[in-house]
């Protein structure tokens, strides 16, 4: 059975700081319903570090053969970052209204061009049905008086 160490008391510490701080509901807002019926969920980015660390040492003033003294510390950070609004209209149609940060890596700058690069492959989709339903409606009278 191993014995039972400070640090471990610390590091348990920590995460349960870091789980009281960061949930689902951080990441995934909750969902803001406008006058109009249209709703808003925001999207975060969320990033955390911790650290934890200590010593052990003989203190004067203990008798030889006593435990030794446990000094030590633990610490964490937490950073939430708005990245997007997920943006539902009452006609059931979705966007997705980016946030223009900075990004700091090439993942980052990535995952920002998504949104976009949706939107652009929707409308262009929706661009093309719409060219092809009108050269149908134009094709049919011609093909009707012959």
């Amino acid at each position: 059975m191993s014995e039972h160490h400070p640090i471990s008391d610390l590091m348990t510490e920590t995460m349960s700081k870091i789980k009281e701080m960061v949930d689902v509901n951080t990441i995934i807002g909750s969902p803001i319903v406008a006058a109009d019926g249209t709703t808003v969920i925001p999207v975060s980015k969320v990033s955390f570090g911790f650290g934890a660390g200590g010593s052990e040492f003989a203190s004067k003033h203990a008798a030889s053969g006593s435990p030794l003294a446990f000094g030590g510390g633990s610490g964490a950070g937490v950073t939430v970052s708005p990245v997007c609004f997920l943006v539902i209209g009452k006609d059931g149609s979705a966007n997705i209204l980016g946030i223009n940060a900075q990004a700091s890596d090439t993942v980052d700058r990535l995952v920002e061009m998504i949104p976009g690069a949706i939107n652009k492959v929707s409308n262009f989709v929706s661009g093309f049905k719409g060219k092809t339903e009108d050269a149908a409606e134009v094709a049919e009278p011609l093909s009707g008086d012959e």
